[in-house]
């Protein structure tokens, strides 16, 4: 007898063709039938007629490792369908922390942190750490190259000693060994930003000896949009990594249209033996910190030595020259939306945009920025609208481009302006590119979020429905699926999954979560 039958759905089954009506059997957390079968022979038979079932969908990029300590049940992944989220991303992961630099990567991903514990050192403890919680969520860790560079020589601006590289390499095969999904790097922050192509190669070596991803935020979504992209598949030539290009854009008006020249560039090189492939989030709009605005010298040493730095008239004379050198290009004041900071004189102006801030203020946009970094002890996150329409279309039509979130919100309601990616990214393009915009398919769309980011996760029992599968799966109603987190009210649930569940087990029942921890941390190449 058979633990769950869901029956009469159409199954899609991740692999991009079209669905066909049959019941998913599934007994001690995985599939183990696919057909038809009576209510008898099962303990718990579920009619979904009328509804699709697929793979539980596999979010490649996600920062809520730093925020699934203060809501592990992950309602907002739930209400999507998510079963599966990657994290350690950009180069940002909780780990490794050395004792002499355990301060510096707290403040490195300071914008993100949920209030952790940081009870771990390695890989390994976190994953056990995060273990205790009562998942409503799978967690994927990648260790990033960030916080590897900072455990190795902290925040500096200036080339690894040979020592310093080697510890990195150590300590990127450590944190392999102890099962991450594979390394991630982020070069428009600091300190990656001061890392050159032959350093994130060295480093990169590791991943590829353990058979894991590469995922990279390239240094450059703008001007130098080409030569990012070409770094990124450098390091792919030199390893023979697999390269994950991270949620794949062209920032400012511009530099719109590029994007067709970038996925060329990205098929060039598959076709050349590059194991190369790119993610995207189906919004125009990008999150992140304020401060990735800024040029790499005032970010030397971290927020903390931008701190200091921001008491000086003349670094802030400096900082303000830049921004003003760029703006209307990388620095678009009038796009660029406060979005989350700490209790101080400029948490009121939330949700407006930099330049209004700055005429409420009396100030120009760039010394707006540079104040409120200055008064807010350099924590500010933002939402910056750069993109284009026309261009999210063209990615997101590629087959060989996964959908990712870049979100880190997972509880709902909440307080501040967050990016809607975090509660809406996968029903989005269910219900707006695919049923409203025809954009694409379903049966695609359904692969782009599932077998797609599993494969380049090398995993081959997620992501899919077969006999033998993990029974992480979504049911949602193809007919009013959707995404309603705006801009302007981010704090909605997505609608039309009826149910998610993880292992078998629902997390998400009937419209509604169950909180059942049926999530785990999936370390990869580890067994037990």
């Amino acid at each position: 007898m058979y633990d769950l039958v869901l029956a009469g759905g159409t199954v899609l089954d991740g692999s991009g063709v079209p669905g066909a009506i049959a019941d998913v059997a599934i007994s001690a957390g995985r599939i183990v039938a696919i057909g038809r079968f009576g209510a008898a022979e099962a303990r718990r038979y579920v009619d979904v007629a009328g509804a699709v079932v697929s793979p539980g969908f596999i979010d490649l990029h996600s920062h809520s490792d730093y925020t699934v300590f203060d809501a592990p049940q992950a309602v907002t992944q739930a209400a999507q369908g998510v079963t599966t989220l990657v994290t350690g991303n950009c180069g940002f992961s909780p780990f490794p922390v050395v004792p002499e630099h355990a301060a510096e990567l707290r403040a490195h991903g300071g914008f993100l942190d949920g209030d952790m514990p940081w009870d771990w050192s390695s890989a390994a403890e976190f994953a056990a750490s995060v273990g205790r919680l009562p998942l409503g969520v799978n967690i994927a860790p990648q260790v990033g190259h960030g916080a590897l560079r900072i455990a190795a020589m902290g925040l500096d601006d200036r080339a690894p000693t040979p020592a310093e590289l080697d510890r990195m390499r150590a300590l990127a095969r450590a944190a392999m060994a102890d099962g991450v999904a594979g390394l991630s790097s982020g070069l428009i922050y600091a300190p990656a930003m001061y890392a050159a192509t032959d350093e994130l190669a060295a480093v990169a070596e590791a991943a590829a000896e353990a058979g894991r991803v590469y995922s990279t935020h390239i240094r450059d979504e703008g001007d130098r949009l080409d030569e990012a992209i070409e770094e990124a598949l450098e390091v792919g030539r030199r390893t023979g990594v697999r390269v994950q290009i991270s949620h794949l854009k062209a920032v400012a008006p511009p530099n719109w249209g590029r994007v067709h020249a970038a996925m060329a560039a990205i098929a060039g090189a598959r076709d050349a033996g590059v194991d190369a492939r790119a993610d995207q989030y189906p919004y125009t709009a990008s999150s992140t910190t304020l401060t990735s605005r800024l040029p790499g010298w005032a970010m030397d040493g971290g927020v903390g030595a931008l701190v200091r730095r921001l008491e000086s008239a003349e670094d802030r004379a400096r900082i303000v020259a830049d921004l003003d050198a760029r703006s209307g290009r990388t620095f678009l004041p009038e796009r660029i939306v406060l979005s989350g900071t700490p209790e101080g004189p400029y948490r009121k102006y939330l949700g407006s945009d930099v330049a209004a801030i700055a005429r409420a203020v009396g100030l120009t946009p760039a010394e707006a920025t540079v104040d409120l970094l200055r008064r807010q002890g350099g924590v500010a996150s933002i939402i910056s609208h750069g993109m284009d329409e026309d261009d999210v279309r063209a990615i997101l039509a590629d087959p060989t481009v996964a959908v990712a979130s870049d979100g880190w919100v997972l509880h709902c309601p909440g307080t501040g302006t967050p990016h809607p990616r975090s509660f809406g990214t996968f029903t989005r393009v269910l219900g707006h590119y695919v049923r409203e915009a025809g954009v694409l398919d379903l049966a695609t769309a359904v692969a782009k979020m599932t077998s797609l980011p599993a494969s380049r996760l090398g995993w081959t029992d997620r992501g899919v429905i077969r006999e033998g599968a993990v029974a992480d799966l979504a049911v949602f109603d193809p007919a009013q699926v959707a995404g309603p987190s705006t801009f302007d009210e981010p704090w909605r649930l997505a609608e039309g999954v009826l149910h998610t569940l993880i292992g078998g087990t629902f997390v998400w029942e009937d419209g509604g979560p169950t909180g059942a921890p049926a999530g785990q941390v999936v370390r990869t190449g580890v067994s037990g």
